[in-house]
């Protein structure tokens, strides 16, 4: 879906590949609906046709800014899971990633509040071994799957770890 494959190592394959909740679109999607209530209510009570071209015109401003751009934002964001390495890439103009490495990864959780659970997304919050320390995935679409995908892969992978070490 949002990976190509010819990014991907000999041997690496996708265990999650998935994209922001579309729970982040409900806010632009509310603006484009007022934006449009706005725009026909002057054109029906307003009849000049001046002051509706000039309404119309700052509407367009707002539906591009307030629909377009997020809608843009959600579409060009992914989260990735493979088999070695947790990829993220958002950016529209400027594109802009981050890989993980599991090994580095040390604890893996999540976060729901209200809404979320309602609509079955969440944060999923990864503790790495970096300067960054942590990396919040917002509104990952079943996040407890994607949390124990993850889990089984780092349980994997250090059990991998020991056999080699003779343990």
């Amino acid at each position: 879906m949002a990976i190509s494959k010819n990014l991907l190592n000999e041997g690496e394959s996708i265990v999650v590949d998935t994209r922001t909740h579309p729970k982040a679109l409900l806010l632009p999607i509310l603006a484009l609906v007022v934006l449009l209530a706005i725009g026909v209510a002057v054109q029906k009570s307003v009849d000049q046709s001046v002051a509706t071209k000039v309404v119309w015109a700052v509407v367009a401003v707002g539906v591009l800014w307030f629909f377009v751009r997020p809608l843009l934002i959600w579409l060009t964001a992914t989260y990735t899971i493979t088999t070695r390495r947790l990829i993220t890439r958002h950016g529209v103009i400027t594109r802009r990633g981050h890989d993980i490495p599991l090994t580095r990864i040390s604890d893996v959780a999540y976060e729901k509040d209200l809404i979320d659970r309602l609509l079955g997304c969440g944060t999923l919050v990864i503790s790495d071994a970096s300067t960054h320390g942590q990396v919040a995935l917002p509104d990952i679409p079943r996040v407890e799957d994607a949390q124990r995908k993850l889990n089984d892969l780092l349980h994997d992978l250090h059990s991998e770890d020991r056999r080699d070490e003779g343990v």
